[in-house]
C-alpha cells in the first residue's frame, strides 16, 4: 500500500503529496503576510522563525521526494498526448520552482554566515553566505518564484479537478485513495 504501481499512487506519494501542498499554501500565506509586519508586531521575529523552519522541513521532504519517485514506478498518464505532455512539463516545474523557492530562502536566511534554526530541533549550517547582495537577490528570487509556484499549482488544481468533473477519470482519485494503486484490471 506504501509504494506505487502503474495503476496508482502509493501512500508514500500521497502523503508526500498533501503535505507538501498544505506546506507550499501555508508558507505562501505566511510569507505574504509576513511583509506586512512591523518592528512592533508580535509575530515580526516569531512568523519568519516558523517560515524558516517549515521551509527547511519541506526542503527535506522535498529531497526525500524526488529519491523516492526516482525508485517508484510511476502511474500511467492519462488523456490526449498533449495533455500527457503538459502534465509532465508542469510537474517538472513545480518540481524545479519548488527547489528553488526553498533554495532562495536558504540563501536568504544565510546570508549573514548564520544558520537556520528549524524549530529549536537542530540547525541546518550556512553553507553559502555573504556573497554580494546575497539577502536582496535572494529575496527577489524568492518572491517571483514563490508567485510562479502558487500559480502553477493552481493549474496543477484545476487540471485534476478537469480529470475528476470532466473527464471522469482516475487521475485524481488516485492521489487520494492508494488502494487504486493495487487494483486489477
Amino acid at each position: 500500500m506504501w509504494r506505487n504501481t502503474t495503476l496508482g499512487w502509493g501512500l508514500g506519494s500521497i502523503l508526500i503529496h498533501w503535505l507538501s501542498a498544505l506546506a507550499v499554501i501555508g508558507l505562501f500565506a505566511l510569507g505574504w503576510w509576513m511583509t506586512g509586519l512591523t518592528y512592533y508586531d508580535a509575530w515580526y521575529n516569531l512568523g519568519p522563525w516558523w517560515h524558516r523552519s517549515v521551509g527547511m522541513l519541506l526542503l527535506g521532504v522535498s529531497l526525500l521526494r524526488v529519491l523516492w519517485r526516482l525508485f517508484q514506478p510511476t502511474p500511467r498518464a492519462q488523456g490526449a498526448p498533449l495533455e500527457k505532455l503538459a502534465a509532465h512539463v508542469g510537474h517538472l516545474l513545480i518540481y524545479l520552482l519548488l527547489f528553488v523557492v526553498l533554495i532562495s530562502g536558504y540563501l536568504i536566511s544565510t546570508a549573514e554566515g548564520r544558520g537556520i534554526s528549524v524549530f529549536g530541533w537542530f540547525s541546518v549550517p550556512a553553507l553559502v553566505s555573504e556573497l554580494p547582495n546575497q539577502a536582496t537577490l535572494a529575496g527577489e528570487v524568492h518572491w517571483y518564484s514563490a508567485w510562479a509556484l502558487v500559480i502553477l499549482s493552481l493549474g496543477h488544481a484545476l487540471a485534476a479537478f478537469k480529470h475528476l468533473m470532466i473527464d471522469r477519470n482516475e487521475v485524481m482519485r488516485r492521489m487520494l485513495d492508494p488502494r487504486l494503486s493495487r487494483r486489477s484490471r
